[in-house]
């Protein structure tokens, strides 16, 4: 017997039935084939309206619990990743998906991962200047180091969050700019 769940949060066509979301956490841990933290993929599946927040950590729980998930923690984070189980399930049961929800799904897990993976690569360091202002100084491994004067935080956040959507943009345009 299919077991369904609440609607808060879910846009139409989500899931609302806890195998679908099941399936759906296998399939997406099998399609990123990297561990991802439980708390990412709430994100994901709340961000896209895929699924109901609580849903979500109770199919995880169930997918640990019956051996089709492990779950690792490092530096008090969950990491999560798919078992052979799980991915034989995944690959079985994928169909069930609606092909948009299995889109969105990846889709916002690639953007999710590859947006770590910048803030791993590329820092920002922000400077509060005592006569107002902010000096925010942008970093890419040892290619370009640039400090700016931004006037309040809401530019901190709008300059940072640029950045790290794509780094080498910003790298590419002053280096156009300097060389032509």
């Amino acid at each position: 017997m299919e077991n369904f769940t609440f609607d808060d949060g879910i846009e139409p066509g989500g899931l609302r039935s806890r195998n679908e979301i099941k399936v759906l956490v296998c399939y997406l841990l099998a399609g990123v084939d990297e561990r991802i933290t439980r708390s990412q993929l709430c994100e994901i599946a709340l961000d896209k309206g895929l699924a109901n927040y609580f849903e979500v950590n109770q199919a995880v729980s169930e997918l640990i619990e019956n051996g089709a998930v492990v779950s690792e923690f490092v530096e008090c984070e969950e990491y999560l990743s798919v078992t052979d189980k799980g991915r034989s399930s995944s690959r079985m049961l994928e169909s069930q998906l609606p092909r948009t929800i299995r889109e969105k799904a990846i889709n916002a897990a690639i953007k999710m991962l590859t947006l770590a993976k910048r803030k791993r690569e590329n820092k920002v360091e922000v400077e509060k200047l005592e006569d107002g202002g902010f000096h925010v100084t942008f970093s890419m491994e040892e290619m370009m180091r640039l400090t700016i004067y931004v006037a309040d935080e809401m530019q901190v956040e709008t300059v940072k969050n640029n950045f790290y959507e794509d780094p080498i943009k910003l790298y590419s345009g002053i280096i156009a700019s300097l060389t032509v």
